[in-house]
């Protein structure tokens, strides 16, 4: 019909199954695992999804020291397999994102900037809850990088990337807390879960504390699938050509 808008996405008829890579930059399966249950549940018709974390290198990126170690891991994981359609950094940071981004031809997608490309629809003040202290100033970089330090606080839960996954009441009860300071305290009107470890819990938080909750790595799948479809409309108009 003339004048309608066509859906964006895959033509599976035509196009063959598309590739995600999520790279997890710390060594815990168990945060792997999480992210991949999380990817799972989100993920659209002709895309499948791969979670890889190194076999080496810090359980979780907690410190600036971390991020040293980790950083060059995750490069080597996306050089070895650049063979995929789109990928994500699934870190609350912006670790790899620039250098991978200068010799990948396809998206590569930061959990940061997804998250808070999403919150902005939202609300005009959000806060992002993580699970370290020693997190928070790497954060307020990458926020300040996206121009979001003015309208995003960051609240710590005091708990450990792999503690979080793990979850527990002692957990439940921190990202309880820090959720609370951030609505009642700093006015926020959206929460970001700011941590790997924390994904698959915004549904439930969202429900607790009648907020909105994002979660940041479903945001970054989110936007990868959405970018695979517009790679793969674009290479099929090329060859109808």
């Amino acid at each position: 019909m003339k004048g309608e808008i066509q859906p964006l996405g895959l033509d599976l008829e035509e196009a063959p199954p598309r590739r995600l890579l999520i790279v997890n930059p710390n060594s815990s399966v168990e945060v792997s695992r999480l992210i991949h249950k999380t990817a799972l549940s989100v993920l659209a018709d002709g895309v499948t999804i791969r979670v890889i974390q190194p076999d080496t290198g810090p359980m979780a990126i907690q410190t600036l020291a971390d991020r040293r170690i980790a950083e060059p891991l995750a490069l080597d994981l996306l050089a070895a397999n650049a063979d995929h359609d789109a990928y994500v950094m699934a870190c609350f940071d912006d670790i790899a994102l620039d250098q991978a981004r200068r010799f990948l031809p396809v998206p590569v997608v930061g959990a940061v900037e997804a998250s808070v490309a999403l919150a902005r629809l939202f609300a005009a003040r959000f806060s992002v809850v993580t699970t370290v202290q020693s997190a928070i100033p790497g954060i307020c970089s990458v926020l300040e990088g996206l121009g979001a330090a003015s309208q995003c606080s960051v609240r710590a839960a005091g708990i450990g990337v792999t503690e979080a996954a793990d979850g527990g009441a002692t957990s439940e009860a921190r990202i309880d807390a820090a959720i609370e300071m951030a609505r009642n305290i700093d006015g926020a009107q959206a929460i970001i879960l700011g941590s790997a470890g924390l994904t698959g819990r915004a549904a439930q938080l969202s429900r607790k504390h009648r907020i909105v909750v994002i979660d940041a790595m479903e945001a970054a799948v989110r936007l990868a699938v959405a970018a695979i479809g517009i790679s793969a409309r674009q290479s099929q108009m090329k060859a109808r050509r």
